[in-house]
């Protein structure tokens, strides 16, 4: 189960480039950190995004992990992605990253589908894309 869970998180990262910073203005980023793998906040929002996989390819989105001190979907490790965006190590926390590297989301539990599709739906950049 869990080494199927990794293989869509990859899948879904698979076309980005190596880091956050390089996805910029390629992806729209789901970034997803827990304290290990076995959190069930993070096993949660693996489900959801194993739902909603072509949904979330046809908005462009990409997902790193954060489970412990393994990442997975960038370059960069768990402490500087930690450092970088204020995630705690003890606890869960989704955020969704626009094209333009800002924030547009931030939650401490795992986010529905629905909420990520109304959030990148409502994107202007996302509006443009669907003309």
């Amino acid at each position: 189960m869990m080494a199927t869970n990794l293989l869509i998180a990859l899948s879904l990262a698979a076309a980005a480039p190596s880091s956050i910073a390089a996805m910029r203005w390629e992806k729209r980023v789901l970034l997803v950190a827990a304290p290990g793998g076995q959190d069930a906040s993070l096993q949660q929002q693996r489900r959801i995004i194993s739902q909603w996989r072509d949904a979330a390819a046809e908005r462009d989105l990409a997902v790193v992990e954060i489970a412990g001190d393994q990442v997975t979907g960038a370059s960069e490790s768990a402490s500087t992605l930690r450092k970088r965006f204020r995630l705690p190590a003890n606890g869960f926390s989704a955020l969704l990253i626009g094209k333009d590297g800002g924030t547009k989301l931030r939650q401490t539990h795992p986010i529905p589908a629905a909420v990520l599709e109304e959030t990148i739906d409502a994107m202007p950049m996302r509006r443009q894309e669907r003309r």
